[in-house]
């Protein structure tokens, strides 16, 4: 392994503190009370891990509209460190009806415990009981609420599986309209348990439905066991919760590899008390599965061995609101000893992303800012005197904005700060619409070379939020990931909608984005804490977002360079 690489992973603590396995954790919950007598809850479960002294959400599960017994299908896949302490917290949600946020929604409880109490007994007794059920209590105001907390390790193969399913003549289960059905599949655990691994959306009054195609880890569906039964049931939702029964049929992946070279398996979808009561009974429906895809997943690491930059660019806010940098209250006041909260963010984000570039440089621009006249402006000529600029190069030089390293974009930082004059308002839609402009660039080569990420330190909400969501949307489609810090004590409220996490960001127009491309972290959470807290928080989610992108993209990964010239020796 090259030295750049080297150092990249033990910045990250790749080699400095190894994975032991890795957990899956399903959650099933038991006794959620009634708001009132006229509607029940539609539940959530985010989870939370505690990291250098923050909880940071690690991610949450779908909401199961009116359920007071969920069973989630979303699966959380954490890293399990023998040698630490990794403490966990279930917050448990009602969310507004209308409303997949947690910004309107219902506080019920919440548990906390760490992932060895989860895990423990299958680390110690793995080939005896590879799925353990951990019960615990979500207590809050008025609720004390069951939740299981089944864990399982993975196996070493990392696939996942693209399945596509349909049916036809389902069995009608609604007077004055036509029956609304989901499909769900179990598998069949090796203690005689079912445990759900997939539930499709609904697809409204439809006895023919097409549901969306879905991926799913081999281990998730299988645990690597091609001959595993699979339960697969189809049920006509309602919206008291209380579903129909339609029918089941058994499966098992063996099975379903039939659909990888375009043909259909059919099964028919089985009634066990219709076949019992009814002569002539056949069946409720037939399911077809009309696409079954392996798809090889290639890991973080995989392409930045195999050559892929991380072109990383930063944006810092130049708005009036920071205050004049001469005083000393300013977020921009350079003082002789202590960097100000801007450079903190800037170094700690920028001395990860530089280890993944072989020749770092760093474009760096300032947003609304206007520029004063001087007797000698730096070529090329700034922009006209007081004229507002929303991404304009913090070096001066539009040809060329970029800075080599970390350490220069620190020093033409501080260098413009006398060049300008604050201004505003806060637009950041033509920073991104800037950097998507370069990654839209990168498509065309259809191979793994450049990755883009865009740093935004702002002090404020923004003031085109409207078109922002327009460029976030866009960029969803491209090589590039957002990162947003908030810095200063202004209220960020607003800001929180950018980020995926709560909820799916739409553009003014409706469409939604392609990928969770954007984080959003205010630095004041962080005040007291390393730099290495900071940068873990706001970088956590970009290597998956790496991975996804080229992975749905069907890009893989090039020869290392290491192995490739391994390869040239032995073969010459």
């Amino acid at each position: 392994m090259s030295d750049i690489y080297e150092s990249a992973a033990n910045s990250l603590g790749l080699f400095s503190s190894p994975c032991l396995t890795k957990v899956e954790l399903r959650l099933t919950c038991k006794g959620i009370s009634d708001r009132d007598a006229l509607s029940k809850p539609d539940p959530c479960i985010v989870l939370n891990m505690q990291s250098h002294g923050q909880w940071m959400e690690v991610d949450r599960t779908e909401v199961i509209r009116s359920c007071v017994n969920p069973t989630y299908s979303k699966v959380f896949t954490l890293d399990f460190y023998f040698e630490e302490v990794q403490r966990l917290r279930f917050e448990l949600y009602d969310i507004n009806s209308s409303h997949n946020g947690l910004k309107e929604a219902i506080f019920l409880g919440s548990v906390e415990c760490t992932l060895g109490q989860v895990s423990h007994k299958f680390v110690v007794d793995l080939m005896a009981a590879p799925w353990l059920h951990n019960e615990a209590l979500i207590k809050g105001k008025n609720v004390c609420v069951c939740v299981q907390i089944t864990a399982e390790e993975l196996t070493g193969n990392d696939d996942y599986i693209e399945l596509s399913f349909s049916a036809r003549k389902l069995d009608d289960k609604d007077f004055f309209s036509k029956s609304d059905p989901f499909l769900e599949i179990h598998r069949l655990n090796d203690d005689a348990t079912l445990q759900l691994v997939y539930r499709t959306e609904t697809v409204m009054n439809n006895l023919n439905p097409v549901w969306k195609t879905f991926k799913v880890s081999l281990n998730s569906l299988c645990s690597g066991d091609h001959e595993r039964k699979l339960q697969c049931t189809v049920w006509d939702w309602d919206s008291n919760g209380k579903h129909d029964y339609i029918g089941e049929f058994e499966a098992t992946f063996k099975e379903m590899r039939g659909a990888i070279d375009g043909r259909q398996v059919q099964w028919p979808c089985i009634n066990p008390k219709y076949k019992v009561k009814k002569k002539n009974y056949k069946n409720s429906g037939i399911v077809i599965l009309n696409q079954c895809k392996i798809i090889k997943m290639h890991s973080f690491l995989d392409y930045i061995m195999g050559g892929c930059q991380i072109q990383f660019t930063v944006a810092i806010d130049f708005t009036a609101s920071n205050g004049d940098p001469r005083n000393s209250c300013s977020l921009h006041y350079i003082h002789p000893y202590q960097p100000n909260e801007y450079l903190k963010a800037l170094v700690a984000v920028g001395e990860i992303c530089q280890d993944y570039d072989s020749f770092f440089s760093a474009g760096c621009f300032f947003l609304d800012a206007a520029i004063k006249q001087t007797s000698c402006p730096p070529p090329p000529p700034p922009p006209p005197l007081l004229q507002v600029s929303h991404d304009f190069a913090v070096n001066f030089n539009e040809e060329n904005p970029e800075c080599a390293g970390i350490q220069g974009v620190v020093e033409a930082y501080q260098a413009c700060l006398p060049k300008l004059q604050l201004y505003g308002p806060t637009n950041i839609a033509p920073i991104i619409q800037k950097v998507a402009k370069s990654a839209s660039q990168e498509v065309h080569t259809k191979e793994a070379m450049q990755y883009f990420i865009l740093l935004i330190l702002t002090d404020g909400v923004i003031t085109d939020m409207a078109d922002t969501r327009e460029a976030i949307v866009q960029a969803s489609h491209l090589p590039m990931s957002i990162i947003i810090v908030g810095v200063g004590n202004a209220d960020f409220s607003d800001m929180q909608m950018l980020d995926g996490d709560d909820g799916i960001l739409r553009s003014p127009k409706g469409e939604p984005v392609l990928r969770d491309i954007v984080q959003f972290v205010p630095f004041r959470n962080f005040k007291h804490a390393s730099p290495a807290a900071l940068a873990k928080s706001v970088l956590a989610e970009v290597p998956n977002q790496v991975v996804d992108y080229y992975n749905s993209k069907g890009i893989k990964p090039k020869v290392p360079r290491c192995m490739l010239s391994s390869i040239i020796t032995i073969t010459a």
